[in-house]
């Protein structure tokens, strides 16, 4: 930690219980907190993610940033990136939170040259492991920034030119070689400017072949510097292109399918995205478990009347609940958690802010994984789907289902039934309201 804090007059934030008033205390969220037979902590695995909460300069098309940051001084130097790297686990260490998550860009800045890019991250890398080693805080995933820079104006892996595509592979054998280094639990590819914006000037076909050549030479590289860590990719429909090419879950499976690379990925699954691409998040994260491939999820959520990714922090306890159902239905995560891809507002300026911000997701979504409990435990949402499909369990649904039936046995079945009778109500208002009934 650095010899004078950033946050002196923020303590290691305490659970003080639903009835604490304390603004800088937690009233739902219990690390220890024993939650179907494991500790909140690691049904919930919360991460801080580096750009937002620590590169966000709070800026916005119509203004200039309005974040005060004392501890940054505004430079590419070295030494700011460095010690905003000892502010970031200050800060972390007083939430509690066990997890951080980065772009290579976010932690250290770009040089004249790719080595001398290259050289500064390792710079920065030595102090995010010393930090790791001082507070036992880990890295969730890291990731490549292939979007800011010029140089990736028409895409990185999916560019008109293929200089571009082998200066993306470049940085993201260093952003891997680096997360493996920092013992990262994943790493994630999040195809920031891989889509288009004009059929009139893009090979759509030769794109989408060269972004699954790109993602093959990342499975290659991780198995010869034996990383172990989860791939992660995350779907987006929209922003800063028209149309992303990993447009939403779905969209992902399937291009991860036909390139032969869904036995080496999972999906992180952000809130806002799903809002973008016409989705809720539980459709995304439905999707994604049916294929056995949720990995991960970014923590937001977005605002309905507005039409972009405002990535705002998650307070809403019927969104928390419905993604902690199905998170605990999948079984919970492995090498994924809930990482906090979510920024103040910019009329919320002031470094504590950050705090309150945490504290309110944190809380959201400890209270969202009690009441998700407390649904399953009390069986009735779970018992009323099984006996809406039960007519699959037997009969012509169980032959259907086990590939007896064809369409002669299913014409012969319904000639001698002659009818369907209607089938069983779908309850939703009533289910909703056994939702309202636990929170």
């Amino acid at each position: 930690m650095p010899s004078k804090e950033a946050f002196p007059d923020i303590p290691k934030i305490p659970y003080e219980g639903p009835d604490s008033k304390n603004p800088l205390s937690f009233r739902h969220y219990n690390p220890d907190e024993i939650v179907l037979g494991k500790p909140m902590r690691d049904h919930l695995r919360f991460s801080v993610v580096f750009w937002h909460t620590f590169r966000n300069p709070l800026g916005d098309p119509f203004g200039v940033g309005t974040a005060l940051r004392p501890w940054d001084d505004g430079s590419s130097s070295i030494e700011n990136a460095r010690n905003r790297v000892r502010v970031a686990f200050e800060l972390m260490e007083k939430l509690g939170v066990p997890f951080y998550a980065f772009h290579d860009r976010d932690v250290a800045p770009e040089g004249e040259t790719l080595r001398e890019t290259n050289g500064n991250l390792d710079e920065v890398v030595a102090v995010l492991k010393e930090e790791q080693q001082r507070t036992g805080i880990r890295l969730l995933w890291g990731t490549a920034c292939l979007f800011v820079n010029p140089r990736f104006v028409h895409g990185a892996a999916t560019s008109c030119n293929a200089d571009v595509f082998a200066y993306a592979a470049a940085q993201v054998k260093k952003a891997m070689e680096v997360t493996h280094e920092l013992d990262g639990a994943g790493y994630t590819f999040w195809g920031g400017r891989e889509g288009y914006t004009s059929l009139l000037n893009t090979n759509m076909k030769r794109e989408l072949e060269h972004l699954g050549r790109f993602l093959q030479m990342a499975v290659d590289h991780k198995k010869s510097i034996g990383f172990d860590g989860q791939f992660y990719i995350e779907p987006k429909p929209k922003e800063p292109t028209k149309h992303q090419y990993d447009s939403d879950a779905a969209a992902c499976l399937n291009f991860l399918r036909e390139h032969g690379l869904l036995d080496h990925f999972k999906l992180n699954i952000e809130t806002n995205h799903a809002t973008l691409a016409g989705h809720n998040v539980e459709h995304e994260l439905e999707t994604a478990i049916a294929a056995d491939a949720l990995g991960s999820i970014d923590a937001n959520m977005g605002d309905e009347l507005l039409g972009w990714d405002t990535d705002q922090f998650p307070t809403n306890i019927y969104q928390t609940t419905q993604v902690m159902l199905r998170v605990l239905a999948a079984g919970g995560f492995t090498t994924g958690g809930l990482n906090f891809d979510a920024k103040v507002r910019r009329e919320s300026f002031e470094p504590i802010d950050l705090v309150y911000a945490h504290i309110a997701g944190m809380d959201a979504f400890a209270r969202g994984l009690k009441v998700a409990a407390a649904i399953r435990e009390d069986g009735r949402l779970r018992e009323f789907v099984k006996e809406r499909y039960s007519s699959w369990d037997s009969g012509i649904g169980a032959q259907i289902e086990s590939g007896k039936a064809d369409f002669g046995s299913l014409n012969r079945y319904m000639l001698e039934k002659g009818e369907v009778a209607p089938n069983r109500s779908g309850r939703q208002e009533y289910l909703e309201n056994i939702i309202n009934e636990f929170i």
